[in-house]
Formats: C-alpha cells, structure tokens, sequence
C-alpha cells in the first residue's frame, strides 16, 4: 500500500514538473524576424516603398518579390541603379486599396507623389569651339562655331569617357555647342582639338566639377591663321612725310657735289690749254 503511494506521488510530481517545462515553451510567441509592413496600393493601382537608410536596389527588390532590372525599369534608374534616401519608389501596381469598415484611428498619409519625368541623377555638358573672329578670348554673337575639330570629356575616375566631333550648326544663336547627354556626376577635365588652318586664342582645356542635375556651357576659341595677316579692307597705306622730306634732302645734296665737282674741273682745264705763263 505505501508502495502504491509512493508511486503515485512520483509521476503526479513528474507530471507537475513538465507541465511547468512545457508552458512557457508553448506560450511563447513565434519568430517574428525583420519587421516589413507592405505599403497598400494607392487608389490608382501604384505600391510605392520610400527609401530607407541603408538601402540599395538589391535589398528593395529582395522585398517586394521582383528583380533589380524591374526596379530599374519602373523607376528610370541608371545602370548603377543609384537611389536616394526618403525618395519614393515604385515596386509594384496592385488592385484599388480596399476600404476598412472597422472604426479606428486615422493612418499617417505617405507624402504627395509627383508624377513628372523621374531623375535619373545624371548630368550634362554642352561645349562650343567657335571662330574667335577678333582674337579677344570672349564669344560674340556673330562669331560662328568651328567645325572639323574634336571634343574630348573624360570622368577622372574613369567614370565616364567619350570624344565627339565639332559641326557647324544651322541657326548658331540657338546653337549650345556638342552635349555630353546622361553622364554621370564627377570630376571631368575638358579638352578641345582645333583644325590645321587655326591658332589656339585661349587654353583649349579646363577641370570642373559637376553635381548630379547641373548643366555645363563651356567656350574653347580659336582664330584662323589667315585672319592674323589679312590687313582689312578699310585700311590704306600712306607714305610718312618724313621719308618724303629725307628724299629731297638727298637729291639737294646730290645736285650741290655735282656742281661742286664741276667747278673743280674748270681750272685744271684751262692751265692744261694755255701752258705756263710767260
């Protein structure tokens, strides 16, 4: 009988202890992992994700189910698929966002979407070699573009590299010169090869740095090597007076030894002619 006690009380204490192990192994809650909250369609169908620190386009796309090339394509995104902290991206077009019936606190709006023509963070630089006509390092308005040389743009960082050649545009006011179009941001140094037929007026380099959005003119002017031995037209050519007046000089002079000359030889003449006086 005590046997039978003693027995019974051991398995309701075992069963008591796991009981107790097994508890909090069932109340605890399961792994959550990273918190993601997935955005809700805009009322026109779009997803947008707004950019958070730390952020790259590989881990966007991990997120919302699609590839690198999907994000770059529904965004506009270069080839390094360069995005900026807080700018709204879109990842996706869904159904209608559908209307919750139960009462509640009002959500947060996500900031106002624009819908203009996405930036893509690139830049531009226009250069024009023109005819610098009167050799004063300066554009004027009536002084054409070149055509027949070369223009060279290259990123220091081998970020970007590309020549284009010079042409003579049709209407040359409204012509910015040869555009390096969609180029990347960066520390760029500029060159300018000229034709044969001219001279250099200024440095045909030059090193900027530009900021991704910004536009660059740049001037490089040359100047014919005939326009530096042409004498214009309205010019005429006047003999200085002073060489007149040496001129006559001389001639004076020339007429006074000849006469001169010519009085020495008289004497001599006439002493050869008559003989010794007697």
């Amino acid at each position: 009988m005590k046997m039978r006690s003693l027995m019974a009380g051991s398995v309701l204490i075992f069963s008591l202890l796991l009981f107790g192990i097994l508890l909090p192994v069932r109340a605890a809650p399961p792994s959550q992992g990273v918190p993601f909250a997935t955005n809700t369609p805009l009322p026109d169908g779009r997803i947008l994700y707004q950019v958070q620190p730390g952020d790259n386009c590989i881990r966007i796309a991990l997120l919302h189910g699609i590839t690198v090339e999907q994000l770059q394509q529904l965004n506009n995104l270069n080839a390094s698929c360069d995005i900026t902290q807080g700018a709204l991206l879109l990842v996706g077009v869904g159904g209608p966002a559908s209307t919750s019936s139960t009462p509640g606190p009002s959500p947060t709006p996500l900031p106002p979407t624009l819908t203009p023509t996405p930036f893509s963070g690139t830049t531009e630089i226009c250069v024009l070699l023109f005819n610098d006509l009167n050799g004063d390092a300066l554009r004027e308005a009536d002084e054409p573009a070149i055509e027949g040389g070369a223009i060279s743009v290259t990123e220091v960082n081998g970020a970007y590299s590309n020549t284009l050649s010079t042409t003579s545009p049709p209407d040359p006011e409204a012509y910015p010169g040869v555009c390096f179009t969609d180029i990347p941001e960066g520390r760029y140094n500029i060159a300018a090869a000229i034709p044969d037929n001219y001279n250099p007026t200024m440095s045909l380099t030059y090193t900027l740095d530009l900021q991704a959005g910004d536009r660059a003119l740049i001037n490089f002017g040359a100047q014919s090597k005939e326009a530096g031995v042409t004498r214009p037209t309205d010019e005429k050519s006047h003999p200085s007076p002073l060489l007149g007046i040496a001129g006559g000089l001389l001639i004076i002079a020339g007429l006074g030894l000849g006469w001169y000359a010519l009085r020495l030889r008289q004497p001599k003449s006439r002493f050869k002619q008559g003989g010794l006086p007697r």
